[in-house]
């Protein structure tokens, strides 16, 4: 049986070995691949690197390193775990694999850039497990979603599942602008809220229970009305804004300041039982006033309070609609931009529909004017029934 030092020996016969400086010179050309144990990373690390423990390198390496044919120079602490990482990949298929001589330790030594990279607690490593096995997701991935800020234009039907599932996903500030009180009849549908909170201010409930959801994540809360005075404000900084509103007047003040501010809308619509969702990323899909340049007679557009909702339906749609939004904060999948997701409930089907941006739009188009945030309560006031231009 061969011992540990021969071991060693013939793998770095069957590899190919860099020192710090000419490792260091392919430093943000080459990806570098860490192979130390959790708590060697947490005291520093080479910027940029991913991170990999040896003991898992078989089984995710290729989920985290998809391009078996891209450079990679492989480092530990002292040269021998690499060494063993970098014949592993060889017979893996990788191609262009070397370890670094000295690692991590001769790496410093050298005087070499170096940082203390931010990383998981334990408890998050364990709330967040299913996530990290997710090659799309991992680490940095969690660590974007705990750094990012979402916005929540309501507490109610939408707002609540999709509000429940950023929470848990981790993301980190969570924004509810609500400016409603819980009443019984929400409770068929907003299941933020509870019989208890009866009368309670909804941004309140909804903050008690998104933090009880998850303790890692700041809840901020606007108990105000959403307004041509305070939008811009309180948009301001947010990195998504998800939209569970139910009129239009606020839709089209949400688009005009979410384009002025450049900040993508999640955007989600129920009607008994159908509901809608797509993603309006500012000039780079069409906008709400592209899908619909006016809104219809308030005859033709009744409210869910006059038309009634399946309670079920929200909770569909604003999981999409938090889908959506955590593949627009990590960039991953196919977002709903330049799409339109149609859901009806009684025949259990969906649609997608193609929505193109309108050169002529009045809000993003390439000739449009500049944009003034206004009120737009006079939008939908009965008025009669018009036959469409043309």
């Amino acid at each position: 049986m061969p011992t540990p030092r021969e071991l060693l020996s013939q793998a770095k016969a069957a590899i190919r070995e860099v020192d710090a400086d000419e490792a260091h010179g392919r430093l943000g050309a080459v990806l570098f691949l860490d192979v130390r144990e959790p708590d060697e990373y947490e005291q520093g690390a080479i910027p940029g690197s991913v991170h990999l423990p040896r003991g898992h390198l078989e089984f995710q390496v290729e989920g985290k390193l998809p391009d078996k044919a891209a450079p990679i120079v492989i480092y530990c602490a002292g040269g021998t775990r690499s060494a063993f990482a970098a014949k592993t990949l060889g017979e893996l298929g990788y191609t262009d694999v070397v370890s670094m001589a000295g690692g991590f330790n001769g790496w410093k030594d050298a005087g070499k850039p170096w940082s203390t990279p931010q990383t998981l607690s334990p408890d998050q490593r364990n709330r967040y497990q299913r996530h990290l096995l997710l090659p799309e997701v991992g680490e940095k991935g969690q660590q974007k979603l705990l750094d990012s800020k979402v916005l929540l234009l309501g507490a109610g039907g939408l707002g609540s599942p999709a509000g429940l599932y950023l929470a848990a996903a981790g993301v980190g500030t969570l924004g509810v602008i609500d400016m409603d009180v819980v009443d019984a009849s929400n409770l068929q549908r907003q299941i933020l809220h509870n019989m208890e909170r009866i009368g309670e201010r909804k941004v309140d409930s909804a903050k008690k229970t998104l933090t009880a959801m998850n303790p890692d994540i700041n809840v901020a809360t606007y108990d105000v009305r959403l307004g041509a005075d305070n939008i811009l404000e309180i948009i301001h900084g947010y990195d998504l804004i998800v939209d569970g509103t139910d009129n239009f007047p606020t839709r089209y003040l949400v688009n005009d300041a979410s384009l002025l501010e450049r900040i993508p809308v999640v955007h989600g619509s129920i009607f008994r039982f159908e509901g809608q969702a797509t993603v309006f990323a500012p000039y780079e899909g069409p906008c709400y006033r592209c899908m619909i340049p006016e809104p219809p007679p308030a005859e033709l557009a009744p409210s869910c309070a006059e038309a009634g909702v399946l309670g079920v339906l929200p909770g569909i749609v604003g999981s999409i609609q938090g889908v959506e939004a955590i593949k627009y904060l990590l960039g991953i999948g196919q977002p709903l931009v330049g799409r339109l997701l149609a859901y009806d409930a009684l025949e259990q089907t969906f649609r997608t529909f193609k929505v193109h941006r309108d050169p002529a739009c009045p809000a993003c188009g390439p000739d449009a004017g500049e944009l003034v945030i206004a009120e737009y309560d006079d939008l939908c006031l009965p008025h009669p029934v018009q036959a469409p231009a043309g």
